[in-house]
């Protein structure tokens, strides 16, 4: 049987599936990985450890796949975006842990550059907000804390670039190269142009050579070198490569403008895809506090008309845009309710317990554990519950929880929504958007998606086969491999499973909002105000 292989280097492991041609999942291997918090704020893994897990996951799998008589068509690889591995390309040694993308450490240089003349240059080349998230900054640091730029072999790379390096061979040959869906999360690339910014370059102090080549997301990338991987794996093409999120996108089949998913895993990301047209931050199209990236540049091979359904406009584009709003903690809202607390044995049991109760008893919970990601951007952000009676159960806490993701998702669509409207206050149609996919872990509470669609007033839909970026990744590498020909013989990969529709108590859901936003004020800016106190 022929079937496509799938890593995903995630923020919390690594995992190896094999899907059939018709997205049925066969095989799974997973690593946990580990993170490193060496001062408050700061968050950092081993690229070491990224590497050999990636090695042992794809060993595994595809000693499986022999077993079964299972033939491994093509690879696509998926991963954490805004992590910064810096390595010598001489020895293949790291110089310094990955800075992962939830890491702080650069949050007073970020708000020197909000301050500079500099900030709405950036936004407008990148389509991104100045914040610690994204790459440039961290590169910034290692390079004046950590690096010397004197170094002849220096690599800065997102995960996929590190990734794909060690795969082809490392440093005897591997491919240095990444695509425009993580390029555009690094706060370097400029995506009117679709390369490498000069400018930016020079501001953040880093030399293009240092960068990896920039290549459609869809197509061959290089080859697995089977001296490092075992013959088993050897010579198998790596078809195509994107960042988590647009991976998602693309699993979820949301290949045209309007359509939108939201990936609910540690935390929680917002998409919707504007098709190929460039939001232009300097005429203020992209909603404030939202950030326009690169979704995925298919290459002129692989662009052809797809027939969309009823639901969705025409056209396929090689170059998709998207709107993207980034949550920092829902997921790990419900394990801190597990593991500090200790109000849940298991986080799966947060769905039955919020399901005993109607409401949440007027208890709000903003889990801005680390600041808060979109449309607040803030990170002086600091977690709150408000609305505490002697009344207020373990039930009511979960279903807060619960909520609390639903209201970060209506924040970042109500800014869409906001922007919809011209000066008659009609709505237009650029970003509109009638329903969300969903799918990551916590899309497994039905109990969630329908208080999300009571939210939003707009149906949520889960599909069947919930790993989305994963099966994202395999679709576009059987399209760069060409197993597929085109996007309408991978629609079908789709399948719904839940539908959940929009109750009907729409005022009892606005006043629930309303406050929410009431709480919410009281944790922005927390940290920064509690600095009056010394």
């Amino acid at each position: 049987m022929d079937v496509i292989l799938a890593l995903d280097v995630g923020t919390t492991g690594v995992r190896a599936i094999v899907f059939d041609l018709s997205g049925q999942i066969l095989k799974v291997q997973y690593r946990e990985l580990h993170s490193y918090y060496p001062q408050p704020g700061w968050v950092e893994q081993d690229p070491l450890e990224l590497r050999d897990l990636s090695f042992e996951v794809l060993s595994s799998v595809s000693s499986e796949c022999v077993e079964l008589d299972l033939n491994i068509l093509s690879l696509g690889i998926t991963n954490q975006r805004e992590t910064i591995v810096c390595w010598d390309r001489a020895s293949g040694l790291p110089l310094y842990n990955a800075i992962v993308w939830q890491d702080r450490r650069t949050t007073d240089y970020c708000r020197e550059l909000k301050n500079s003349k500099y900030g709405e240059d950036i936004r407008r080349s990148t389509g991104l907000l100045i914040d610690p998230y994204f790459s440039a900054t961290k590169i910034k640091w290692l390079l004046d804390n950590a690096v010397s730029t004197t170094a002849k072999n220096l690599a800065f790379g997102t995960v996929d670039a590190y990734i794909i390096w060690c795969l082809t061979g490392g440093n005897t040959g591997g491919v240095f190269a990444t695509d425009p869906s993580n390029a555009s999360r690094t706060m370097l690339y400029d995506i009117h142009n679709m390369a490498w910014s000069d400018e930016l370059c020079d501001m953040f102090s880093v030399k293009e050579s240092w960068l990896p080549e920039v290549v459609p997301s869809c197509g061959v990338l290089g080859e697995l070198d089977g001296t490092v991987l075992g013959n088993d794996l050897n010579g198998i093409r790596i078809g195509g490569v994107l960042g988590d999120q647009q991976a998602a996108l693309f699993g979820h089949g949301c290949y045209h403008a309007g359509m939108a998913k939201a990936t609910y895993g540690t935390g929680t990301f917002v998409l919707i895809n504007t098709g190929d047209s460039l939001l232009d931050a300097q005429e203020a199209q992209i909603p404030d506090g939202l950030i326009a990236s690169v979704a995925w540049d298919l290459g002129d091979k692989h662009v052809q008309s797809a027939e969309p359904t009823s639901a969705e406009p025409t056209g396929t584009t090689r170059v998709s845009y998207v709107l993207e709003g980034s949550i920092f903690s829902t997921g790990a809202t419900i394990q801190w309710l597990r593991d500090q607390l200790n109000i849940l044995e298991h986080a799966s049991e947060i769905s039955l317990l919020a399901s005993r109760v109607t409401d949440s008893n007027g208890l709000y919970i903003v889990p801005a554990f680390s600041g808060l990601g979109s449309p607040w951007w803030d990170p002086h952000a600091r977690g709150t519950i408000i609305g505490i009676s002697q009344g207020v159960t373990r039930e009511h806490l979960a279903r807060a929880t619960l909520e609390s993701i639903a209201y970060q998702v209506r924040d970042i669509i109500e800014h869409i929504r906001d922007s919809e409207k011209d000066s008659s206050n009609t709505t237009q149609s650029v970003y509109l958007v009638d329903q969300l996919r969903v799918d990551g872990g916590v899309s497994a509470s039905n109990e969630l998606l329908q208080i999300q669609a009571n939210q939003l007033g707009i149906p949520v839909m889960r599909p069947v086969n919930t790993e989305c970026t994963a099966l994202g990744a395999a679709e576009i590498a059987a399209l760069g491999t060409g197993v597929y020909s085109n996007l309408d013989e991978i629609r079908a990969m789709w399948a719904l499973d839940v539908h959940m529709q929009p109750g009907q108590e729409r005022d009892s859901y606005d006043v629930g909002y309303r406050g929410w936003k009431l709480a919410l004020e009281r944790s922005l800016a927390w940290s920064h105000n509690k600095d009056r106190l010394q």
